[in-house]
């Protein structure tokens, strides 16, 4: 179905459609993609996230959820607006810190927004 989590059950602290069954892309990956995508961006209001919807080279569909600078705001606006003491990324180490000028300017988006 369209937009629908098509993970197979693989069960992981509870949750049956989970990162247990899926894997992790490194952001630079995920920049390049999604301009290729089926979809283009997507927006989840109720997660505030962004994703895309692909198929692969075999027809398999495949979805990505993934912050980009603006989602990580909102975030991070909410932790201070609650006056909570912090936020944090899942794995920094997925940005891109080529020298390349694209990469740059998307890296530097998201460490600032971790600063509402």
């Amino acid at each position: 179905q369209e937009h629908v989590c098509s993970l197979p059950k693989v069960p992981f602290r509870g949750a049956p459609c989970s990162d247990a069954a899926g894997s992790q892309v490194p952001y630079a990956a995920i920049m390049k993609q999604v301009n290729t995508s089926l979809s283009g961006v997507l927006w989840d209001e109720v997660q505030k996230a962004p994703f895309y919807e692909y198929k692969d080279s075999v027809g398999q569909f495949h979805q990505v959820w993934f912050d980009d600078p603006h989602s990580i705001s909102l975030k991070a606006a909410y932790v201070k607006s609650r006056g909570l003491r912090g936020i944090g990324m899942w794995n920094g180490n997925s940005l891109d810190y080529s020298k390349e000028t694209a990469a740059e300017q998307q890296t530097q988006a998201m460490w600032q927004a971790l600063t509402p």
